[in-house]
């Protein structure tokens, strides 16, 4: 058993382990479960460590894409004042999505325990994402003897439970933790539906950075991409569960002076680029890439509208930031979302997740803007405060049985 003393007004150790964190070489990867991390560890309270288990791959050629990247991330790294580990494990082709939690465990184990000593024991094992990341956890608590959290996330549990071997997983790790989270309520109401006990759960929306997310002077953004009309932004990996296909369609029937930002990179930007010609607004949309974390404010900024057509989201970060930049947003009205933007400040929801509904919701919003000041006071209703408050409490409380 790992020790876990009771010390008086000392810190709470917690060890966090997730494969959603930033890493050197995937520097937006997971950045949520930092920024609750960051504002936990400004509160003085906690001492925190992170074990961040990254997929074993050989090649760091770029011929092999993704994986490898997964080659070329450090094994071990510190940011913002946390140490963070990043040990390898196998994923099996096939039969991984079945295995991954135990081949994860069984890696990870070494490195949790050296994490664990280097801390003279721990409190909270704190892992963020379900499957497999939670289920992992879920083991190494029972091996180690460690308190369990457990925070949901969004496809972890609208979308990987609809296999059945993952969904007998996160049943039984579900009854293993001390305690889950989920972003937003939607969420606790599918893990209810999944049979989890529904007194272990806490709802803790992600907050938002109001001193990296304020309204600035976007027009260096403007002048960079030639941005001179009524501009939207869509902001996120460029996969097709974003829908940025379907923003591209809702500009194609807007007026011709609207203007389209895409702020991110990934494997669908090539389709994207060609459907933009196709709908014949490909000299309205702009792909600006990849942009650092610290400087989307910017791009924010530059827009008159978010726009975001995701077809699962659990608590999209994206709003709040964008909000918190004086700038309303129109979304898919699907899991959290409604959660999130609830008041005509925030912007417009749209129920059918087309190009001509989301055209619609635009063209609504565009022709009954609210105030920047407005969108901005909405958005600072959603500071980390009561979400570090409400997790600093779980974990005391766990710390002290």
């Amino acid at each position: 058993m790992v020790n876990v003393e009771k010390g008086g007004d000392r810190p709470l150790r917690v060890l966090t382990y997730t494969t959603l964190y930033p890493n050197d070489i995937q520097t937006r990867h997971g950045v949520f479960v930092e920024n609750r991390l960051r504002h936990a560890l400004r509160t003085g309270r906690v001492r925190i460590q992170v074990v961040a288990p990254v997929p074993w791959f050989p090649f760091r050629s770029d011929w092999f894409g993704s994986y490898a990247e997964f080659a070329g991330v450090c094994h071990e790294e510190s940011r913002h004042g946390i140490r963070i580990l990043h040990p390898r494990y196998p994923v099996i082709p096939k039969v991984g999505m079945s295995m991954t939690p135990l081949l994860m465990a069984m890696a990870t184990l070494g490195p949790v325990r050296s994490a664990i000593d280097e801390m003279g024991g721990v409190d909270v094992l704190d892992a963020h994402y379900f499957y497999p990341d939670g289920v992992a956890a879920a083991l190494l608590s029972g091996w180690l003897s460690i308190p369990l959290v457990i925070t949901a996330r969004g496809t972890d549990i609208n979308l990987i439970p609809r296999y059945r071997v993952p969904r007998a997983w996160i049943r039984w790790a579900a009854r293993r933790a001390s305690a889950m989270i989920t972003v937003c309520r939607a969420l606790k109401d599918e893990m209810i539906g999944l049979g989890i006990d529904d007194e272990k759960i806490h709802v803790l929306r992600n907050g938002v950075d109001l001193e990296m997310f304020r309204p600035v002077d976007g027009r260096r953004i403007r002048e960079r991409f030639g941005l001179d009309g009524r501009v939207l932004i869509s902001v996120g990996h460029l996969i097709r569960r974003k829908g940025h296909d379907l923003v591209i369609g809702a500009l194609a029937r807007l007026e011709p002076d609207v203007q389209l930002l895409i702020v991110g990179d990934g494997p669908e930007r090539r389709r994207l680029e060609a459907h933009a010609a196709d709908l014949q607004v490909a000299d309205r949309v702009v792909f600006a890439g990849e942009v650092p974390h610290r400087e989307l404010a910017e791009y924010y900024s530059a827009a008159d509208v978010l726009v975001l057509a995701s077809d699962r989201e659990g608590w999209p970060n994206v709003l709040l930031e964008s909000m918190a930049c004086g700038v309303p947003v129109v979304a898919t009205s699907i899991w959290g979302v409604p959660e999130v933007v609830a008041s005509p400040e925030a912007g417009v929801l749209v129920d059918d997740r087309t190009p001509e509904a989301l055209a619609g919701g635009i063209r609504r919003l565009l022709a009954n803007m609210p105030s920047s000041d407005a969108t901005r006071r909405y958005a600072e209703r959603f500071s980390w405060d009561e979400t570090t408050s409400g997790m600093l409490t779980i974990f005391s409380e766990l710390a002290g049985r």
